[in-house]
């Protein structure tokens, strides 16, 4: 690992080898509703040097057009094809990869910002909101049936998970196996508040251990994200630097991606015991916001 914070040559070196930065929002751009320090000069400050800037999430709650209302909130300069978010990855490769059916519906096991990008695609879809009244009795269990026409299961974060969607969700996979399997990531923790809870990956378990079935995970870190990122923007990975929080996901996702890492200690991952982990950055820095100062 090379320490960039206070050595302005290694800096310069470093932003001079990229072209284009993927960064991770929670604990890299923000924390909740506040920018990190200084974060907001060196967003601007590399795109006066003419480095391509994209935003890279996990969280499939928001899409991009809500994201791009926080970044305005904030005000930090972001743009909507700057947005890469899980919802719109799992949308992209719906419609892009899978070619999905006209003829065909995605079940949603999620919220607002996975069904708005997948109409953004054109992919029908149903579920998520409106299955968001729970059963009320074990006699109402008899009403979920397989749907031929459920072509798929798209599983994110979603404030709202109930048996319901669960049973139905298990149901179309369960009687279907040509059925696609899909989830937006597999957090084990969804970070809020200035602390963590239960994530996408832990909501998942209850579903993908019945089913003995493990879906196609399309956030980071896995490689599905970073192919479908790569064909949108045609980017040169050696040229690409990943910057993030978190070991397991974004330094993974950009390792296993053949890009730059860099990692920010203004999120998940502390500065203690950093040697001693498994999975190294190439570049580590205390925050974003000291990249120039």
């Amino acid at each position: 690992m090379i320490h960039l914070t206070g050595n302005q040559d290694l800096i310069t070196a470093f932003v001079d080898s990229i072209d284009t930065f993927l960064f991770d929002c929670d604990g890299v751009i923000w924390h909740a509703d506040v920018p990190v320090d200084n974060v907001i000069k060196v967003l601007s400050q590399l795109r006066t040097m003419g480095k391509r800037i994209l935003f890279v999430s996990n969280n499939s709650t928001k899409s991009r057009r809500q994201y791009l209302k926080k970044f305005n909130q904030l005000n930090i300069e972001a743009y909507t094809n700057e947005i890469f978010g899980s919802a719109y990855a799992a949308a992209y490769y719906i419609k892009n990869t899978l070619q999905f059916p006209s003829d065909k519906k995605v079940y949603v096991c999620g919220m607002e910002g996975i069904q708005e990008e997948l109409d953004s695609e054109g992919i029908k879809h149903c579920g998520a909101s409106d299955d968001d009244e729970n059963l009320h009795n074990l006699n109402e269990m008899s009403t979920i049936k397989d749907d031929p026409g459920v072509g798929a299961v798209l599983f994110g974060f979603d404030l709202n998970i109930n048996y319901k969607k669960l049973a139905k969700a298990f149901t179309y996979l369960y009687s279907n196996k040509d059925c696609h399997f899909l989830a937006t990531n597999s957090d084990l923790t969804f970070p809020a508040g200035g602390t963590v809870y239960p994530g996408t990956g832990a909501l998942l378990a209850a579903l993908s251990a019945p089913l003995e079935r493990k879906p196609l995970i399309l956030g980071k870190p896995e490689a599905t994200m970073m192919e479908v990122i790569v064909d949108k923007y045609h980017l040169n990975r050696e040229r690409t630097c990943m910057v993030g929080d978190r070991l397991d996901t974004d330094i993974l996702f950009g390792q296993q991606g053949g890009l730059k890492t860099l990692l920010v200690l203004t999120g998940v991952t502390p500065s203690v015991g950093l040697e001693k982990q498994s999975i190294k950055a190439e570049y580590v820095i205390d925050s974003l916001g000291n990249l120039f100062k």
